[in-house]
């Protein structure tokens, strides 16, 4: 994890995002029972990700390939095929065009078979900072990971920021229902979210 320094320019953005936000449209609160697994087929390919290609009826052709930064992908008999920013279903149905003549069965099966992404978790964790995953991660694993200060943590309400088209969207999570294993479906992360843990209001 980064150090001081990070930490606390995502704290001074996380701050400025949260009070200059004037668009209450965009503020979506989540038990765990409202937020939902990303359905496979709106899962976007990225550069990093890895993906498994097979050819039912033509195995010579199968294959494990990562999508380079570039965006591209290079496989036999048709050359290097741009894969970011497409779904595994539409790629599927690009490579069964461009393989037609070689295959037995018009079917392409793309499957994604590991996702390295970039997260970031500030505010009443131990290790604030950024999070890199190679696998799905929620937000309750990412503070988790992050380390919980359970004496100034508000488990209850933890922001997390997201950039959608061309917009930053808040979510707001119960964390501690989830963390009691009563909060229903988990609310998975995209990549750049970022995990806000607010302190708890103390009386002095």
């Amino acid at each position: 994890m980064p150090g001081g320094s990070l930490a606390a320019g995502l704290s001074v953005m996380v701050a400025l995002l949260l009070v200059g936000c004037q668009a209450p449209k965009n503020t979506q609160s989540h038990d765990s029972s409202q937020a939902t697994t990303p359905r496979p087929e709106s899962l976007t390919l990225r550069e990093g990700d890895t993906v498994r290609i097979t050819f039912p009826g033509s195995a010579n052709l199968n294959t494990v390939q990562q999508i380079r930064r570039d965006g591209k992908i290079s496989l036999p008999l048709v050359g290097e095929i741009k894969s970011a920013g497409m779904t595994p279903s539409d790629l599927e149905k690009e490579l069964v065009k461009l393989y037609a003549p070689q295959l037995v069965t018009k079917e392409v099966n793309v499957a994604l078979e590991s996702s390295a992404f970039l997260v970031y978790v500030t505010g009443a964790v131990l290790r604030p900072g950024k999070m890199v995953s190679d696998r799905p991660l929620t937000a309750l694993e990412a503070v988790l990971d992050a380390g919980v200060d359970y004496q100034k943590a508000n488990l209850k309400s933890v922001t997390v920021i997201r950039r959608e088209n061309g917009r930053d969207e808040l979510h707001t999570l119960n964390l501690k229902k989830a963390l009691q294993g009563r909060g229903g479906e988990p609310f998975y992360l995209k990549p750049q979210d970022v995990i806000f843990v607010r302190e708890r209001f103390t009386w002095f």
